[in-house]
């Protein structure tokens, strides 16, 4: 679908006095010329042309000698190979008289300009280097090849015999046998004389000039070489094929009319050369196995081959993209799609002169070519566009013209995307075009032929189509020997650029139904255009400036010349796109210049610029005022970047239809609908409040309806009564209905990605604000699925007629259903006799709901009539509903609605039947079934009576239960103390068990009894001073008390009541063997702490000097692979790790597919690791972590503990203890300041993991997401989560010292 378009010409012509232009070669920009001899002269002279040169005078003497035939039966000689050494400066050639010379541009010490480096006496036929310039294979007339390499040694010589022909009779596939192999279709006749088929013997074409051709394979490791052969009974032509040593591969199948043409395709596909018929000649292809593989005809009559006689020449371009087909008046340029063969361009002579027209393409830009003819020179550059239509609707229709010959082949990709090499319309035009044009509106083509312009007419957006229509043709006025390059439409006329001969700068031409009218411009104009979202006609020059072709206005300037440009504007800003011919996208603005690398194509439209990348990726950047962003290469989250087929280009974009078309590079078209022109269209449609477009796109591009409320929510609950008139349908209602769920995929799959950007008017187009509406501020607690169906709901209700299938719907697609709303209205209508519009509705309400739920649901209503509609529109047996359905129908009310709540298990509610029943022992027994104790209490909460005995029942079931605290309470509220403190003696609640032990009158002994065991109870589970409070109060146990204070450290208190009863010889048996012994116990704990301490600090430190040093070895911990040399590489497995940070395993999605049973991979091993994590045993990877965590429990103890010994100190030195309140205070203060020393370590900053190649990719600095693992794998991962994270540092508490006992 792409054409080549002229973006470079320059043509020069050489005075006719002077010798003749023989051959070129390309030096990087500029062109060697090699000029002579001829007849005249002897002497040849080269020259450098550089890129600027546009007349003869510019041409640069690089030396000139004297060459004379050296055999006197060739009048002058003859080159038949210039070559230059770009890397040397050394001019290669090779003349048919023998005589190969070398030119040294700047020779060095002992080095010659001119010399003479080697000479065949025989002559020589034909030469050519390999495309890697190590290799010159020679032909001499003598019927030899010659291999020399680069320095001039020979390193094969061979003669050229018809033994050759015997090395491709046998062709093998490697398998089968020898019968059944494919030898060509001659062999196929020697098996079977029936065959009715023509074999060809090779015979040679009455045009054949009998000379030698050879070419190189892309790679250099085989070359061909055609020429004729002598044998005894006929002379032919062969292609053979020679490999880089000079071994014959190959020889050619005989071809009638075979030329001396010859090119082999640089990708190494075909051999390509001219065969010549009765009327026609065919371009014909060999493999490299000599065999026939296709062929096409070149477009020439009778009369036209007549006169080229066997002047016909191929030529490749470096890149296999383009054939070069030469004559002796013309080059056509040739391509191929889908196994067609298009003739894209037909370059002419400008005039009559004698000579063969030749080219030569550059080396390394695959559009660049010389083409010379003995008295004039041509470089030329192309670039392979689409010819398409306007991208700005309503215009958009994706037309898409293609070149081919004199055939213009017109395709609207919109209406019919017709795959090539086939099209829509075709249409025959006067002459080879050159190039075409189409009007903004699409009405209008305009041709561009040498002489003339032809104008069509056509209106492809009509239905039906119009197709294709001769307007007028208009005679091109241009002066002789200036060639059209270019033309334009520009309103109604049209403008054509052309260059002229031995002329600077570029003519442009108005062409008009009154004439032509012409302007020059002094620098080279590449390239005319219209931009994207504006009627003007901009050109470019070859400084990379863009101007307005009228206003000469500049629009702006690009880095470098582009071949392909466009602009986008506004009234605020300009931005300018320019693809370079190596791939470089270059963005440029006002307020910014962005390059993005690696652009294979790109088209512009009103809101979005277009590119494919070589990584196959097709990607979209907001257009807008502000500052581009182009999107990451993440096609899984970024709705602006999608993956596409290797290889695949750009054709057009039709951006009302929210599609756009790519070609494969076999040439096959894709139509695809990106989700960014897709969510585009739905955004603009929405902000225009064209809810039914919008709807349409969704459904017919499968997207989250969703949307629709999400991207503007607050417009969409104002417009729902818009939506409802716009969409009209029921059916489609209901499916938007539907497809409600609670997530906003404006914040989720369909993410805005077009930053805000804020008009005057304050209106912000992004994430659901549009048209000036402001968010709630407050966010409402009603779900949003909810929130639209009541307000559907309310829109609805005045339409009940017409849309109550959509009332249905809107009842049944909240969250969770309102089953319950939807079968009240079926119950309505069935009361109002309705029964067209009950039927639909009960059919309806089922198909969108479980209809097992639905009958639940309606039995709970308590309308059977209902149930039984719902119950015939199930799969339920009728001899299973029908008979419980007339059941309950001859129940009385309260005793139906209980079988049906039962039946339904709505305990509750069935037991509230059975209180409006007045059954209460059935309340009893339902209560005590179903545990309905608090439902039943609560139904008769104003009955005192059988309120008591229902509490009764529930604190007898409550201590079965073992939920001793309650059941007292409960039998503490019927008044059964006695029931009570046993219950609260269960519950150790030793205060209240007391109190009602008190209430009911036992005995003294009895009470003591039952505080002996309370007490022993609270001091085993060390509530020392509850155990204290009943020694005291009710078993009047004084040094019982006191020693479960000493033990609560409450020293004073003891010390109180020992006092306040007057023992005073308790002191010094109790409160003194208390301290003691609590004195040992601290003292004891502290030592603990610090032998802690001292063991984990510095263990801690050397972990972590591990992992600065090296994480990899930290993470694996010595345990894998510890003894492997580290010079052996390993493949990794499922217990070693791969190259990278310890965090790099984890940003592969793969993770989660590795083999089950690897190492803390599999769910088996979880728990494992969990226990691994808990122990941190010492030289695995969770080592630190148990480490850290430690020493923070152990600053916690001591914070516990700090109350503890400040009494206790105080006790000591109150008992005159002293050397043993020092001991501990010493030992306390001595924790703690290591404990402070410690903080900034242990809780330091953890050390940065070095971030690994995989985390260095994407764009901007992107780093890959971690994904966590799954099993024992997990488990690691977290661990090497939280290692990353700062831990907050533990308060720790001041200690209160004793002055008393300060030094």
């Amino acid at each position: 679908m792409r054409n080549l378009r002229n973006i470079k010409h320059t043509a020069l012509r050489f005075d006719a006095t002077e010798a003749p232009l023989a051959a070129t070669a390309w030096d990087g920009n500029s062109v060697i010329c090699a000029f002579g001899p001829s007849e005249l002269t002897p002497a040849i002279t080269l020259k450098r042309f550089t890129s600027d040169a546009w007349r003869p005078e510019d041409g640069i003497l690089i030396t000139s000698w004297d060459a004379p035939s050296p055999h006197p039966d060739l009048a002058f000689d003859r080159i038949l190979s210039l070559h230059c050494f770009p890397d040397t400066g050394v001019i290669s050639l090779v003349l048919e008289g023998g005589d190969i010379y070398v030119v040294r541009e700047d020779p060095q010490a002992g080095e010659e300009l001119i010399e003479i480096v080697g000479s065949v006496d025989a002559g020589i036929a034909a030469a050519a280097w390999s495309p890697d310039e190590e290799l010159l294979i020679i032909a001499s007339k003598a019927d030899t090849l010659l291999f020399m390499t680069r320095d001039f040694e020979g390193t094969a010589n061979i003669d050229l015999s018809p033994e050759d022909l015997k090395v491709s009779n046998h062709v093998s596939v490697g398998w089968g046998k020898k019968e059944t192999q494919f030898q060509g279709p001659r062999a196929k006749a020697l098996r079977d004389p029936t065959v009715p088929e023509h074999i060809d013997e090779g015979k040679l074409s009455p045009y054949d000039d009998s000379r030698t051709s050879i070419s190189w394979r892309g790679d250099g490791h085989y070359v061909a070489i055609n020429s004729i052969l002598e044998l005894p009974d006929l002379r032919r032509r062969v292609i053979r094929v020679f490999s880089r040593e000079g071994v014959l591969d190959s020889v050619s199948e005989p071809v009638d009319g075979l030329e001396g043409a010859l090119s082999w395709k640089p990708s190494g596909q075909l051999i390509a050369s001219i065969q010549r018929r009765d009327d026609r000649a065919d371009v014909v292809f060999f493999e490299r196995n000599g065999l026939r593989h296709g062929e096409f005809s070149l477009r020439f009559t009778k009369d036209e081959l007549d006169a080229f006689g066997g002047d016909i020449a191929l030529d490749w371009n470096n890149d296999s993209s383009v054939l070069a087909v030469s004559t002796n008046d013309r080059v056509q340029l040739w391509t191929m799609g889908n196994y067609h063969y298009y003739l894209k361009q037909e370059i002419q002579r400008g005039r009559k002169l004698p000579g063969l027209f030749r080219t030569n393409w550059h080396s390394e830009r695959p559009l660049h070519l010389s083409a010379f003819v003995p008295q004039g020179l041509r470089v030329l550059a192309y670039s392979s566009e689409v010819s398409r239509g306007s991208l700005v609707p309503p215009w958009d229709m994706g037309t898409v013209m293609v070149i081919d010959g004199g055939r213009l082949k017109i395709t609207p990709l919109r209406t019919a995307n017709v795959p090539p090499p086939m099209a829509f319309d075709e249409i025959e035009t006067p002459g080879n075009i050159i190039d075409v044009a189409i009007s903004i509106n699409g009405m209008r083509l305009a041709v561009l032929h040498h002489d003339r312009i032809s104008v069509w007419k056509c209106n492809y957006s009509s239905k039906p189509a119009k197709k294709a229509e001769l307007l007028e043709t208009l005679h091109l006025d241009l002066p002789p020997d200036e060639a059209g390059r270019r033309i334009a439409f520009d309103e109604d006329d049209l403008v054509v650029i052309s260059s002229s001969v031995n002329t600077l700068g570029t003519r442009i031409n108005a062409v008009s139904d009154f004439g032509t009218s012409a302007s020059r411009s002094e620098l080279d104009v590449p390239l005319i255009f219209h931009p994207t979202n504006k009627q003007r006609l901009l050109i470019e020059n070859n400084k990379g400036a863009v101007h307005d072709l009228k206003t000469k206005e500049l629009v702006g300037v690009l880095p470098t010349t582009c071949p392909d440009v466009n602009v986008w504007q506004t009234e605020e800003s300009t931005i300018v796109f320019g693809l370079t011919a190596t791939g470089m996208l270059h963005v440029k603005s006002d307020i910014q210049a962005l390059k993005v690398s690696g652009c294979t194509s790109f088209a512009v439209t009103a809101t979005h610029l277009i590119y494919t990348t070589s990584s196959h990726l097709i990607k979209f950047v907001h257009l807008h005022d502000g500052q581009l962003e182009v999107p990451p290469d993440e096609p899984e989250k970024d709705e602006r970047c999608r993956n596409i087929e290797r290889g695949a280009k750009l054709v057009t974009v039709m951006p009302s239809a929210y599609c756009l078309v790519l070609q494969m590079p076999r040439g096959n078209l894709e139509t695809i609908y990106p989700r960014a022109l897709v969510l585009a269209g739905i955004r603009a449609a929405i902000s225009d409040r064209n809810y039914k477009k919008a709807f349409e796109i969704c459904r017919t591009q499968r997207v989250d309806m969703n949307i629709l409320h999400d991207y503007a929510p607050v417009q969409f609950m104002h417009d729902i009564e818009l939506f409802i008139e716009q969409v009209k349908k029921v059916e489609s209602i209901d499916l938007f209905l539907s497809s409600l769920s609670d997530e906003d995929v404006s914040q989720t799959i369909y993410k805005e990605t077009l930053k805000p950007q804020t008009t005057p008017n304050g209106i912000n187009g992004v994430n659901g604000v549009v048209h000036g509406d402001a968010p709630p501020a407050i966010a409402s607690t009603l779900s949003k699925t909810n929130k639209i169906c009541d307000a559907f709901l309310t829109i609805l209700a005045t339409r009940a007629s017409t849309h109550l299938q959509s009332i249905v719907t809107a009842h049944v697609c909240k969250s969770p259903p309102d089953l319950e709303a939807g079968l009240s209205l079926v119950a309505r209508l069935r009361k109002e006799q309705k029964q067209e519009e009950l039927e639909q509705a009960v059919e309806h309400v089922c198909f969108l709901a479980d209809v097992n739920r639905l009958y639940d649901t309606a039995l709970g209503l308590y309308d059977l009539d209902v149930t039984l509609l719902v119950a015939q529109q199930s799969q339920k047996d009728p001899r299973e509903y029908l008979p419980y359905l007339q059941s309950l129908h001859d129940m009385e009310p309260l005793r139906q609605r209980h079988a049906i709540d039962n039946d339904l298990k709505r305990y509750p509610k069935a037991l509230s039947h059975l209180h409006a029943l007045g059954a209460f022992d059935e309340v009893k027994t339902y209560a005590a079934k179903h545990e309905l104790y608090s439902s039943a209490i609560e139904l008769y909460r104003y009955d005192n009576a059988r309120l008591i005995e229902l509490m009764r029942i529930y604190a007898n079931f409550l201590s079965s239960r073992n939920r001793y605290k309650e059941a007292g309470v409960a039998h503490e509220y019927v008044g059964d103390y006695t029931a009570a403190y046993e219950a609260y003696r269960s519950a150790s609640q030793w205060r209240e068990c007391l109190a009602c032990a008190g209430l009911v009158g036992l005995s003294d002994e009895k009470i003591a009894e039952i505080a002996q065991d309370l007490a022993e109870a609270c001091e085993e589970s060390k509530e020392y001073i509850s155990a204290s409070t009943i020694y005291l109060e009710y078993l009047n146990d004084l040094p019982a008390a006191a020693r479960l204070l000493c033990k609560a450290y409450q020293f004073s208190e003891a010390t109180r009541l020992i006092a306040q009863r007057r023992r005073p010889e308790l002191l010094k048996d109790v409160i003194d063997a208390g301290l003691i012994e609590a004195s040992a116990t601290i003292t004891e704990l502290l030592a603990e702490m610090r032998t802690q301490l001292q063991h984990q600090i510095p263990r801690l430190r050397e972990l972590r000097l591990k992992k600065e040093e090296d994480p990899m070895a930290f993470l694996d911990s010595g345990d894998v692979n510890a003894d492997i040399p580290d010079d052996i590489s390993l493949a990794p497995t499922d217990a070693t790790t791969s190259a990278g940070t310890f965090m790099t395993r984890y940003t592969n999605r793969s993770m989660g597919t590795l083999a089950t049973n690897a190492t803390r991979k599999t769910s088996k091993n979880k728990r494992r690791e969990e226990r691994k994590r808990a122990r941190g045993k010492k030289g695995t990877v969770y080592e630190e972590e148990y480490l850290v965590n430690s020493i923070t429990r152990l600053i916690e103890r001591l914070n516990e503990t700090g109350d503890d010994v400040a009494r206790l100190v105080e006790g000591l030195m109150r008992r005159a203890m002293r050397e043993r309140a020092v001991a501990v205070q010493a030992a306390f203060v001595e924790v703690q300041n290591a404990c402070k020393q410690c903080m900034d370590e242990v809780y330091a900053v953890p050390v940065p993991v070095p971030v690994s190649s995989a985390q260095e990719e994407g764009l901007n600095g992107n780093v890959p997401e971690l994904h966590r693992p799954w099993g024992g794998q997990g488990v690691l991962f977290d661990a090497l989560q939280e290692s990353q994270l700062k831990r907050e540092k533990p308060v720790l508490k001041d200690f209160e010292r004793l002055a008393l006992l300060d030094n």
